[in-house]
Order: C-alpha cells, then structure tokens, then sequence
C-alpha cells in the first residue's frame, strides 16, 4: 500500500499530538537541516530578508519543507553564490500524523476490526501553521533581493494552499526597522548576538547606576528610538 495523500491530513482539525512518552515510535522528520547558506555570517552582513508567509491555517508535511529547503537553496547556490545569502526554515514539524493501517490482501475481511480501536499508529509529522505565519525567510544583500524572491516562488510549490512572498523592513532577521537599527548601531546601542542584535537600554549598564537610578523609567521606554523623540 503506497503512501496517504496529504490532503487526508492538511486541515487541522484536533489538538496537538507531539512526540511523548505515551505516543512512541515516531518516525523521524524528513527534514533535519534548519539553516543552510552562510548561517554564520554577521549581523551587519546581509540587511536585507524576505519572508515567505503562510496564508492559511493547515498542516504542512516535513517532506514539503525538506522539498522547499533544497528548492530555495539550490536557486540561491546557482544564480548568487553559496557564501552569499542565510536561509532558515521557520517552523518545525512537531505534530504527529496517525494512520489506521487497513489490509488489502485477499481474505482481508476476515482480519480486519473495522472502525473497532481505530485510533492508527504514527505515521508521519507535520507542522501546524497559522494565518501569517512565517514558513522561510531568507536574509542576503541588496542587489540580491530579486534573488531570493524567485527563489522563494519556486519553493511555494512545494506547499498546499496559499502563500505570499514579502519583503522585510526590518534589518535581515532582527526586530529593528532598517532606519532605527542604522541609528542604534552608530550611537553604540547594540549588542552582539550573532545572526541578531540586542538593543541596550538607554540607561547604560547596571553596574554604572546608583541603587535608586536602577529603574527610573518604564521598562518599554527603553525601545523608543532616542531620534524618534
């Protein structure tokens, strides 16, 4: 018997049902690798990113993804480079998918139970998305951007349902409008993290402040741009 079609699984329609101590021997997820391109290079490196964003609430299949991942990459390698772009798959394939297994061979209805304990074995595992929600997302340069956008249109095929392709304005995968981190970044306000950044307070640091200058502001006025005021 040959594999269930996924449109017997894409809509959601029960609780999450994850990987436990009570649901044992789950196959493992067809995709493995999360992040591939220059996935070490700096912050500062790449600041534009595109989103491919989910526009319906379903289950996709970890095949869907591992086949969007090699799709979106094999573009990105050929046509700008492979040191050139960060790919990162955004959601991971958590829930688990049930199958009640039926025999097909002759004499078949003398074994079979029916719908008696139909509840099924795991069968596979798939993501749960929602209206929105990022699937893939793509930092790399500028002059790149055109790039990553087709490349995230071939890999839209690989998925059930709608989805739309948008450019960030934020600076690659921080949270930091392009303009506010251009500013932060040449006032000193930022600390290292790798692919992302950390906004410093305006206060400066702790050990710097007297005992009742600790908090002497809102917690969220830390985040308004000091250019903004």
């Amino acid at each position: 018997m040959g594999r269930r079609p996924f449109k017997c699984y894409r809509q959601i329609k029960n609780k999450p049902y994850p990987k436990s101590r009570f649901c044992r021997g789950v196959p493992d997820a067809k995709i493995r690798i999360f992040d591939v391109g220059a996935k070490r290079a700096h912050v500062d490196q790449f600041p534009a990113c595109v989103h491919m964003v989910s526009w319906e609430k379903e289950q996709v299949s970890s095949e869907s993804l591992e086949a969007a991942r090699i799709a979106a990459n094999k573009y990105m390698t050929k046509n700008a480079g492979k040191d050139t772009f960060h790919l990162r798959v955004r959601v991971h394939p958590f829930h688990v998918l049930r199958i009640n297994k039926m025999l097909s061979c002759a004499g078949a209805d003398r074994l079979q139970t029916g719908m008696r304990g139909a509840f099924g074995k795991p069968q596979g595992v798939a993501a749960r998305v929602s209206i929105g929600q990022i699937l893939l997302s793509i930092r790399t340069k500028d002059h790149n951007v055109v790039n990553a956008e087709e490349a995230m249109r071939r890999a839209k095929f690989k998925f059930p349902g709608r989805q739309k392709i948008v450019q960030s304005r934020n600076w690659g995968f921080t949270k930091f409008a392009r303009d506010d981190y251009i500013q932060w970044k040449r006032e000193g306000r930022f600390a290292e993290d790798g692919v992302n950044a950390k906004l410093l307070g305006n206060g400066g640091s702790l050990d710097k402040r007297q005992p009742h200058e600790m908090f002497h502001t809102a917690a969220r006025d830390s985040n308004v741009p000091v250019h903004a005021e």
